[in-house]
């Protein structure tokens, strides 16, 4: 009993992001005035409301806190996998001796949050924040390969704890998502797993990993945030391929 009591707990009590509390307190106001309406609309209105909770819910989580380890940054499906160049905003950290600046191009791993996924995003590795850029763009939908350039993003540069090289995670606005919250600064120390923002309804995010260092996942595999090992600096393994199972 005591076991399912906590199950029930762990499900049902999870907590909420602070920036989901004023959305939460609009969406109750929306749902008395359509209760006013009648039982139907009322009904709709708090379907609504419970939607807005669980959309801004944040899990615990429990994160793998081995060096060299990455964990994914975000909920989600692995929508693609490719070689890429880094973002532009980046292109001022080449000639310093780090392996992901200095590479012509790099793995590019991008996670694709659906609305109804956990949009807290996670540091992915133990780190020090070098650079900070947030970038105004349009909103096509986040799912197209252009959005990693074309749209609105905020992108983190990372150097890692014990090597010579750095990641970079990349928050990309979609086609709702309207708002990206990043709460990083330049000099920070960071962990993997620590929360560190969020974007609202519908996005996606891209983590560029360097030469050398392959995907532990594959395209149409789901992430869970501040969990999943994406990579590891450590291992010489190829990347791997994924396999539908019914």
């Amino acid at each position: 009993m005591n076991d399912l009591i906590a199950l029930i707990k762990k499900t049902l009590f999870v907590p909420i992001h602070p920036a989901g509390l004023p959305f939460i307190g609009i969406f109750v106001v929306v749902a008395l005035v359509l209760s006013m309406l009648g039982e139907i609309a009322g009904f709709i209105g708090l379907i609504l409301v419970l939607w807005c909770v669980y959309f801004f819910r944040n899990p615990v989580r429990v994160t793998p806190v081995r060096e060299g380890l990455i964990v994914s940054p975000a909920d989600g499906i692995v929508q693609m996998i490719v070689e890429a160049v880094l973002p532009p905003e980046l292109d001022d950290c080449k000639g310093q001796g780090d392996a992901l600046c200095d590479a012509e191009k790099v793995t590019r791993v991008s996670v694709f949050l659906n609305v109804f996924d956990v949009h807290i995003n996670r540091i992915p590795a133990d780190g020090e924040i070098k650079k900070v850029v947030y970038r105004p763009g349009k909103f096509f939908n986040a799912s197209l390969d252009k959005a990693s350039v074309d749209n609105e993003r905020s992108t983190v540069l990372m150097k890692l704890n014990g090597y010579d090289s750095s990641v970079a995670f990349v928050q990309i606005a979609g086609l709702v998502a309207r708002r990206i919250i990043c709460k990083l600064t330049v000099g920070q120390s960071v962990n993997a797993g620590s929360v560190y923002g969020l974007i609202r309804f519908g996005s996606r995010v891209d983590i560029f990993l360097p030469p050398g260092v392959a995907p532990l996942v594959s395209v149409g595999q789901r992430m869970t945030g501040g969990e999943t090992v994406i990579a590891d600096f450590k291992s010489d393994e190829l990347a791997r391929e994924g396999k539908v199972m019914t």
